[in-house]
């Protein structure tokens, strides 16, 4: 398994721990749902102008979000073909930061359930009903808890 890590924003550093527990956090929800980690995610930080720039031409939004997501797994993927790439998540670390003081927690924790949530959507999850936001909060859940990533 391969991150293609990407860090085009400078407001926030990037520590190297965090960019393991992200890992971590990625196999995790892989071997979750039945997966091998013979996949490539991307990984991008940007800063609230970028994302909101992101949101407003993918989404059709124009304001700033906190993570995007796009998956490139169909139904028709043939495992047999070796590694691929599951998709791109992009991270706003400003947002985040924003938003782990709104919710008491820290920046670390607040990427972790960015990135884990955002893996979710990779694989096929969204949370557009009130029982699929369940089913995903359950999975987010459980993964960040496996991996001791609390809101402490």
């Amino acid at each position: 398994m391969e991150i293609i890590l990407e860090n085009r924003q400078d407001k926030i550093n990037l520590e190297d721990e965090l960019i393991d527990k992200l890992n971590d956090i990625i196999i995790e929800c892989l071997h979750y749902e039945g997966y091998d980690d013979d996949y490539d995610v991307s990984l991008s930080f940007v800063d609230n102008k970028e994302i909101r720039e992101l949101n407003r031409e993918f989404r059709g939004i124009d304001k700033e979000t906190d993570v995007l997501s796009f998956p490139l797994l169909d139904d028709e993927f043939d495992v047999e073909l070796g590694e691929v790439s599951l998709g791109d998540i992009v991270v706003s670390l400003e947002k985040a930061l924003d938003q782990s003081i709104e919710y008491n927690h820290s920046i670390e924790r607040e990427v972790c359930f960015l990135v884990c949530h955002s893996m979710f959507h990779l694989l096929g999850y969204d949370h557009d009903t009130v029982e699929n936001t369940k089913e995903m909060r359950h999975k987010e859940e459980h993964i960040l808890g496996k991996l001791n990533i609390t809101r402490d």
